[in-house]
């Protein structure tokens, strides 16, 4: 393993928490490197943070905006800086939603200033740009894998976004310049110093007060949380051992809902937590969970090394000992507090620098933190929607409500059958919905040869019930979504198997080999008469839960014998939030609904085997063989799902999608 030895390092936002620890770090550590720390004292900066460093020969303050391409460039020359590890950032994401163009100029503009100038003086050997998890946007709350380094980056809030694209500047500055650049990605930090913003010194602050926990939604977000040092002595790896050119993840495996978080807390300082935690209105939009992978900083050498009990324990007792350090700090203990970022702010610690040094003063009777007056009668933020949902115990009824609850949607289930019209309306009179989904049907358990032997039922629901509901959705103006079936195709002339022409929306069903795919035919044929009807046609449905008996990819690692024959197919943690989407977007008509591509028996089985269980065997058998042991036909078909990828471009291949949303988040095998 090559390592990186520096000499003059610049760390920018030094005055705050994270950079405090690690300026400080280095400078105990190191004292053959000059360490040139440069802040501008924002609202959560303190010279105090950086009290155990200021005696030291090598440690040199300069108070300075990474804004300033004159400041920057002088520095990077007259320090003979060869290292900068850029901390300096706008962090707190209730602050992003209402000062967001303050995130912009200093996340993003900040961080072209500084890479700007090491293009110019070509003197920089690393530069360590520091990012957060949150830039890769939430993770499923069912990953059993984390995020790792070559993730997609998909951030949700304003705060994320900037710092998402102040790394696009970062890498593409490396690609185009040579600059040897280094991306971390960290998960929470927590300890001594912070800015009482955060979670863990907000809870610990207002606990010390006598106050109650506000705690955002209903407590169930999920973050994971590391102590400052651990934090720091990371910063020491990456520095000398990272890779020019890659990203790595700071993070920890141990997850914690911030209402756990509020009770340990409560616990240390001897509170009651039901009467001390209160709920509060949820951010505008909150991700539930960041789940990093963490392995390549493990190989580097780097491992966590304060238990959670002993940090927060720590952390508490600092804060105690400290009550004063950062002065008022009553507007950031607001449940949703706003800072006014204003230039030329308090300068915390500089007050008590008697060094003379000019680069140390400031004005402590300014302030940075304004918390603008709440308005009276000002609504809170609330959904514009509202979504009856009928199949509250069926598998995609069931997905549906849960993904209503993360994306903070308001919904019910629909309590009326489908055949009594007056049940329906009591239902939509109840619920008053902006729009209707419809998972309900019969699809015959444990498959559809039930529906051979029972068909008046089927007929009930399929048909019949599809049919009442669309017309009384029609009648109070609403749009239906209707989870439909692609089982009413099968490869023939025009459609060969193999070809890759596959069957589109327009086209005439011409599969009939059962009575369940002869009723949805029946139905789809009836709902094009309805305008309000949007048609989505489901195959073979996958998700990443392979416990479920009705999924696709159980169902066939279960089989002593499979078919072996391409297929379109649906992959619901894919395409489920694409159904909401498309309501949200009023989209209508009919839609094959499955991941474009086809993937047959044999290759989801070798992903199960290469993925889930190296043992795991199977054989084949044929088409004709497998109709002695069932009673209807199944349909084989390829569906042309080039519709729905030009609405939504994002949306990945089969082949893909089965591997990023089903196999890696199961895997059971080295990687």
């Amino acid at each position: 393993m090559s390592t990186y030895t520096p000499k003059n390092i610049l760390i920018t936002g030094a005055a705050g928490f994270i950079a405090s620890h690690v300026a400080n770090r280095l400078v105990r550590s190191y004292p053959d490197y000059k360490i040139v720390v440069l802040d501008k004292l924002d609202y959560c900066s303190n010279l105090k943070n950086l009290n155990p460093s200021r005696s030291s020969p090598n440690f040199k303050f300069v108070k300075g905006d990474i804004g300033s391409a004159d400041l920057v460039n002088y520095l990077l020359i007259t320090e003979s800086i060869d290292t900068i590890m850029h901390f300096a950032a706008q962090t707190h994401v209730d602050n992003s939603f209402g000062n967001s163009f303050e995130f912009t100029k200093n996340n993003i503009y900040g961080t072209h200033v500084l890479l700007e100038a090491c293009k110019v003086t070509g003197q920089i050997r690393r530069f360590i740009h520091v990012s957060t998890d949150e830039v890769y946007g939430e993770t499923d709350e069912d990953a059993v894998v984390g995020n790792h380094e070559a993730s997609q980056l998909l951030p949700t809030n304003p705060y994320s976004a900037t710092k998402a694209g102040a790394e696009m500047l970062v890498m593409a500055y490396g690609r185009s310049y040579g600059l040897p650049v280094i991306t971390t990605r960290g998960n929470n930090v927590y300890g001594p110093n912070q800015f009482p913003e955060k979670l863990i010194p907000k809870f610990i602050n207002l606990a010390m007060r006598g106050k109650p926990l506000p705690i955002h939604g209903d407590g169930s977000n999920v973050r994971s949380y590391l102590y400052c040092e651990d934090v720091a002595e990371a910063f020491e790896v990456v520095l000398h051992r990272g890779e020019v050119g890659h990203v790595y993840n700071i993070g920890t495996k141990k997850e914690r809902r911030v209402i756990d978080v509020a009770k340990d807390l409560c616990k240390l300082f001897d509170k009651d937590p039901d009467a001390s935690i209160q709920f509060v209105e949820n951010r505008p939009f909150n991700d539930q969970r960041y789940f990093l992978d963490d392995q390549k900083l493990k190989n580097l050498g780097w491992s966590e090394r304060t238990t959670w009990e002993e940090g927060l324990k720590k952390t508490m007792d600092w804060y105690i000992s400290n009550p004063d350090w950062w002065g008022d700090v009553s507007g950031a203990l607001l449940p949703h507090p706003r800072m006014l970022m204003m230039p030329g702010g308090v300068e915390r610690g500089a007050e008590k620098d008697d060094s003379g040094s000019s680069e140390c003063s400031g004005n402590p009777n300014q302030t940075r933190m304004v918390v603008p007056a709440s308005k009276i009668g000002n609504p809170p933020n609330k959904s514009p929607y509202k979504f009856l949902i009928y199949g509250r115990t069926g598998w995609i009824g069931g997905l549906l409500g849960k993904l209503c609850e993360k994306q903070g949607i308001p919904y019910e289930y629909g309590r009326g059958r489908l055949q009594d019209r007056s049940q329906l309306l009591a239902d939509i009179h109840a619920v008053k919905p902006t729009h209707v989904f419809n998972a309900a049907g019969v699809t015959g358990r444990p498959n559809v040869d039930w529906c051979e032997s029972h068909k008046t039922e089927t007929i009930r629901t399929n048909v019949a019930g599809t049919l009442n509901l669309a017309d009384v959705c029609k009648e109070h103006g609403l749009l239906m979504m209707n989870f439909a079936t692609g089982c009413i195709f099968e490869y023939d002339a025009a459609h060969p198997e193999g070809s890759g022409i596959g069957f589109k929306e327009e086209d005439t069903p011409n599969f009939a080999g059962s009575f369940y795919s002869k009723t949805k035919a029946m139905v789809e044929e009836l709902l094009k008469e309805y305008e309000n009807v949007c048609t989505l046609r489901v195959r073979m449905p996958i998700s990443s839960d392979l416990s479920n008996p009705r999924n696709f990819i159980t169902k066939i690692s279960r089989y002593n014998k499979v078919v072996n024959i391409p297929n379109s197919m649906t992959i619901l943690d894919e395409l489920l939030p694409i159904s909401i989407e498309m309501a949200k977007r009023n989209l209508k008509g009919i839609w094959n609904f499955t991941n474009p591509g086809v993937v047959s028996h044999n290759e989801i089985l070798e992903m199960y085997k290469k993925y889930i269980n190296p043992d795991f065997t199977w054989a084949n058998f044929t088409l004709e063989e497998q109709a002695k042991v069932i009673v209807a036909a199944r349909s084989n078909n390829e569906m042309d799902a080039s519709k729905l990828k030009k609405e939504f471009p994002e949306l990945l291949p089969i082949k893909e999608s089965l591997v990023k949303y089903v196999f890696e988040p199961n895997r059971k095998t080295a990687a």
